[in-house]
């Protein structure tokens, strides 16, 4: 059997219809155009709204990839919920609708799309393959619905791979350690440029990128930035991202009186925050919960010490002097970790050129061939080249072992 042609992905996702083109998150947009790349049709099914996007958004870069419109019903109370009831009906049909056009299915997880793909997906193809995009192990107030996806793709229902950001021994051999990225080989000679290059020894800069959610905890980021003490050195605080808790978050600066000192630069351009990773000595970004943190691993390519929390797969990204990482919400131990950091310039460097040096490693290229490798070993099917050509070619990614602090190619 050859390599598939059209590929269903199924994802509740906000895709943005604007001006003739498609927009979605920029790191999601990117991802989907490596799919493209495996196959010569892709259809995503979620999400789809007909205004302009966020500043944070992309557009897909290729001219295979179409969106199909799944209805959306949700939210808290009695009332949603009944809404959700009455519309499940009618999204089901819909993605049955799609599933029977397609050869190969691709279920991102977790979402309430996420759920019905893995449940639907088996009846309709043979070729799955599964992205846990949370963290896999559980977390205090997890969504039971994020539990119920995990145990159905461990399950002999699912019978494709699927790929998670840690994972364990105990797992069933399909439940895949794999790792992500959005940074192309030409970024990433960029990344090492930057890192190369000193940061101004005149300012501290401290850095947070990804949306502004109750669950990043940027307000503790906030309140740590505000006892920072470093004497002749000038503080800033850059905030990229947009979301609900911005307005809370402008005014928390203020009331701590470090409004001046911290930048709330919206959702931005990727190029425009790589350069802000350029620039930045330190990255936080210490969430309740935390799959592969992109904005962690970027940030590492381009030089910048990196505090993460202690969970999902952070501690070992940032394991071995690579980082450093603080349980969520601790204020004290994120004041601790920033002023040693501040106080330990040398330290600093080392750390930095450790992370950059593993980071560099991940590209979108390897991503792709990753991708492929996967597909044909389990699929048990043929690779004649397909779209991207031999799989042997262009490795820089890899899988990521969990066992081991650095990534593995499998061949």
């Amino acid at each position: 059997m050859s390599f598939p042609k059209k590929l269903l992905i199924i994802a509740r996702v906000p895709h943005y219809r604007y001006r003739g083109e498609v927009y979605a998150y920029t790191p999601y947009a990117r991802e989907i155009d490596i799919w493209a790349d495996l196959f010569e049709e892709v259809s995503v099914a979620g999400t789809l709204l007909d205004e302009a996007p966020p500043g944070d958004c992309s557009s897909f870069a290729r001219d295979n990839v179409r969106v199909l419109p799944v209805s959306e019903a949700g939210g808290n109370g009695f009332r949603a919920k009944l809404s959700q009831l009455v519309a499940l009906p009618r999204i089901v049909w819909e993605l049955a609708t799609y599933l029977r056009k397609a050869d190969a299915v691709h279920v991102r997880c977790p979402c309430d799309l996420g759920l019905l793909g893995v449940i639907m997906g088996p009846m309709f193809s043979r070729y799955l393959i599964a992205k846990y995009a949370g963290q896999w192990s559980p977390f205090p107030g997890e969504p039971l619905a994020w539990r119920l996806q995990r145990a159905i793709l461990r399950s002999i229902w699912w019978k494709g791979p699927v790929t998670v950001y840690s994972g364990s021994s105990e797992e069933p051999s399909k439940v895949i350690p794999f790792f992500t990225s959005m940074l192309t080989d030409e970024q990433i000679a960029g990344a090492k440029i930057a890192a190369a290059k000193p940061r101004d020894p005149k300012c501290f800069r401290l850095l947070f990128v990804g949306r502004l959610s109750a669950a990043r905890n940027v307000d503790v980021l906030l309140q740590a930035f505000s006892t920072l003490k470093l004497p002749g050195r000038k503080l800033e605080c850059v905030v990229v991202g947009e979301g609900p808790e911005r307005a809370a978050l402008e005014k928390l600066a203020t009331s701590l009186g470090i409004r001046e000192q911290t930048k709330f630069l919206g959702g931005l351009r990727f190029e425009e925050v790589l350069s802000c990773y350029g620039s930045a000595n330190v990255l936080v970004l210490a969430a309740e919960s935390e799959g592969w943190g992109k904005a962690i691993t970027e940030a590492m390519a381009f030089g910048c010490v990196c505090i993460g929390s202690d969970r999902g797969i952070m501690p070992k990204i940032l394991e071995e002097g690579r980082g450093m990482v603080v349980p969520p919400r601790n204020l004290e131990a994120l004041q601790n970790a920033l002023q040693h950091i501040a106080d330990h310039p040398l330290e600093a460097a080392k750390m930095s050129k450790r992370a950059a040096q593993w980071a560099q490693r991940f590209s979108l290229d390897g991503l792709r061939t990753a991708l492929r490798e996967l597909m044909v070993k389990s699929w048990e099917i043929e690779d004649r080249g397909g779209v991207i050509g031999s799989v042997e070619e262009g490795v820089q990614g890899a899988l990521y072992n969990p066992r081991s602090p650095a990534a593995s190619v499998r061949r």
